[in-house]
């Protein structure tokens, strides 16, 4: 049935403007974004396709390119526009902590670092460099290592520091496996870390451990204490 002869309410589209984005599944979210769908099936039917291939909403959005546009009914211009939505995202929640305190809002603080590291595949090491006020200045992902395993190195962490004149800084680190359990390995280099910073008069205020679900806080866990 073509999704035009649906009631108003039931479309995706319609529903959105009338309930509001919440309202929606993952495949009327996904049939929104895609617009349309294809020979034989309605764009619901094309978005439940492929949440079932792919195995989820986040694994369609971080589908590598290949694997996007080899599905029927997707091709380089959708993966190019799903690309710059996902960005938007990423910088819509940069805005957000942009002149706050990052002590002032340690959620947002928690939920931008996640959409800067959840897609990743490989383990990655970055930073939020913050000035006095504890405002954050840039991020940076400084090293990239295998599936579970980045090697990172205290002196290259200072030198990005002092390069952006930060007063603090958060560190952070993906677990591609998903648990955001910390290692001992983490533990002691968020020490190592910490004791080299405080040198140069640079606070680590928190190292923050994304995997699947919440973000995991070292600070909160007391594992930064010391």
């Amino acid at each position: 049935m073509n999704i035009r002869e649906w009631p108003a309410q039931e479309r995706p589209r319609e529903k959105l403007l009338l309930r509001g984005a919440g309202s929606l599944s993952d495949a009327e979210l996904l049939a929104v974004f895609l617009g349309s769908g294809v020979r034989g099936r309605n764009v619901l039917e094309l978005a439940r396709g492929l949440l079932r291939r792919f195995g989820g909403l986040r694994q369609v959005l971080e589908a590598d390119r290949e694997a996007f546009v080899s599905e029927l009914g997707l091709g380089p211009v959708r993966f190019s526009q799903l690309q710059a939505l996902l960005e938007i995202g990423r910088r819509h929640l940069a805005l957000a902590i942009e002149r706050e305190s990052a002590m002032d809002s340690p959620q947002a603080v928690r939920r931008y670092l996640k959409a800067m590291l959840r897609h990743e595949a490989s383990e990655v090491f970055g930073c939020l460099f913050l000035d006095t006020k504890h405002r954050p200045l840039v991020f940076e992902i400084l090293f990239r290592g295998t599936i579970d395993r980045a090697s990172i190195y205290p002196r290259e962490v200072v030198r990005r520091a002092l390069l952006h004149n930060a007063a603090a800084l958060i560190l952070c680190h993906n677990h591609p496996s998903g648990s955001c359990e910390p290692s001992q390995d983490d533990v002691h280099l968020t020490q190592v870390l910490k004791r080299s910073l405080a040198l140069i008069d640079i606070r680590v205020l928190d190292h923050v451990i994304v995997g699947e679900g919440e973000p995991l806080s070292m600070v909160e866990h007391g594992w930064l204490a010391g």
